[in-house]
């Protein structure tokens, strides 16, 4: 029988691109296929003909934002430390800690969940919204929230599986929740007449199928240990120091996109409409780019773990190249689709002006985005989370509340203009920085020995010893760690 996957580090041999090329691609396949849906969700609902529900949709989006980037700051910990200890061939110790981070994460987020449902009035009437707008967000709020620890617990254990380099399991994930909402979308809005309210179960139910998924995975490859509450403290401390940072850094982009939905709510609902268009529209236009940021960084854990700081610069380098060629792609398609764009998403107005500005001219800034991305997993895998916080909450506060102010002046194409203009200086400024960091790792062949944090037991501080501790390129060949590319 085959080792389980849990007991390869695959990612310490063979080409950094293919790497990056092959996490990315099916970790996209997931991701385009869960946010194609939530744009044919939009579309379902704006054939019922109420630009109110299309808007309604967007802030109960900007809420859901916080939500699931709190989600994804405590899965970026969680990947971040599995994949170390499995790097330095700390098996037992990754599996204890995936398991306790999975339990703490569907107890957190099942708090904040019911938090949001009970305080979701407040919260709205803080983002701008009004009228029958707000109703209509705070009706789907009551239903989803709730079912929040189904999403983070799923994303949680997808990132388990892209840690030991299951893309096939981790793409499934994300995948079959899509086809459950796709296929039961239009049964609950149209073929049951529930409307609004059924595109809100339809979401709870996908979510259902995500945990789900990602349990079976996870449990075909033995990757969650015995829940032992005598180490959770422990366990807790090496992910969260991780997540800690992570879940500051991920609540910046919520934090900017809720102060872009407060400006653009001054312009009515057709602008927050145009608005909501293009926040389902670009994750499928940029997927890979956004699957890369979890994707990577792995990658890049596995070889920090393993101590080879040149396949960690080289995995950088392919992922910016990757980013450049994606956004590159998808931004000559959006430019010569836009007609088509228009017409799909039903926009009316201003909504039309807007979409049509961003596939013109703004979809370009994803180049930097995506840079941004990069950098984050690189400072959030190699120890250096903070650096992920700062160059987040910059780009979140310098890097767009003064523009969007700025673009107000404008109208609304201004709030647009204002809120992307922001990545290119900080995009550009953090991947200079995470090459900086990577050369201090490797300054001497020793940089790697001194950042690498130890896990919590013993055996995993020796593992990762005995990977570290002789200089790069100068490793025993009986010491190479075991891995199929």
């Amino acid at each position: 029988m085959p080792p389980p996957a849990a007991e390869t580090a695959r990612f310490v041999h063979g080409s950094t691109m293919r790497h990056v090329v092959v996490m990315a691609g099916t970790g996209a396949i997931g991701l385009i296929a869960v946010f194609a849906v939530d744009l044919l969700n939009l579309f379902y609902l704006s054939l019922l003909g109420d630009t109110h529900i299309v808007a309604g949709v967007g802030f109960v989006g900007a809420v859901g934002f916080f939500q699931v980037s709190l989600a994804i700051g405590l899965t970026i910990g969680v990947g971040a430390v599995v994949s170390r200890g499995i790097g330095a061939g700390a098996l037992a110790d990754a599996r204890r800690i995936a398991t306790s981070s999975i339990v703490t994460i569907v107890a957190a987020t099942a708090v904040v969940g019911a938090a949001t449902a009970v305080w979701r009035e407040p919260v709205l009437v803080l983002l701008g919204a009004t009228g029958e707008t707000r109703q209509i967000a705070s009706g789907l709020l009551l239903i989803i929230s709730p079912a929040l620890p189904l999403v983070a617990g799923g994303m949680c254990l997808s990132a388990v599986l892209r840690s030991v380099g299951d893309a096939r399991r981790a793409l499934n994930v994300t995948l079959f929740a899509a086809i459950a909402a796709a296929a039961l979308d239009p049964l609950f809005i149209f073929a049951l007449h529930l409307g609004v309210v059924g595109a809100a179960v339809s979401t709870v139910l996908s979510r259902a199928v995500m945990f789900a998924t990602g349990l079976a995975g996870a449990r075909r490859h033995d990757l969650l240990g015995r829940f032992t509450p005598a180490t959770l403290a422990a366990d807790l401390l090496l992910v969260f120091g991780v997540a800690g940072p992570a879940i500051l850094t991920n609540l910046a982009t919520p934090f900017g996109a809720a102060f872009v939905t407060h400006a653009m709510a001054r312009f009515g609902t057709e602008a927050v409409a145009g608005q909501t268009s293009i926040d389902r529209l670009v994750p499928v236009a940029f997927g890979l780019v956004f699957a890369l940021s979890g994707a990577v960084g792995p990658i890049l854990a596995q070889n920090f773990g393993a101590a080879r700081p040149d396949r960690v610069r080289a995995a950088l380098r392919d992922a910016l190249i990757f980013v450049v060629v994606v956004v590159s792609a998808s931004w000559l398609l959006l430019f010569a689709g836009q007609g088509l764009i228009v017409r799909a998403l039903a926009v009316h107005g201003q909504a039309i002006d807007l979409v049509r500005l961003f596939c013109t001219w703004l979809a370009g800034c994803f180049l930097f985005t995506g840079a941004l991305f990069v950098a984050n997993a690189a400072f959030n895998n190699l120890g250096y989370p903070l650096l992920s916080t700062a160059f987040n909450w910059g780009r979140a506060t310098l890097g767009t509340i003064p523009l969007v102010m700025v673009g107000a002046h404008y109208g609304p194409a201004g709030v647009l203009a204002g809120s992307a203009g922001g990545s290119v200086v900080f995009g550009i400024a953090a991947a200079v920085v995470a090459f900086r960091v990577i050369g201090r790792l490797d300054a001497g062949g020793h940089g790697m020995r001194h950042e690498c944090p130890a896990l919590s037991s013993g055996s995993a501080h020796a593992a990762l010893a005995a990977f570290t501790s002789l200089p790069h390129g100068r490793r025993r060949k009986s010491e190479e760690p075991h891995a199929t590319a």
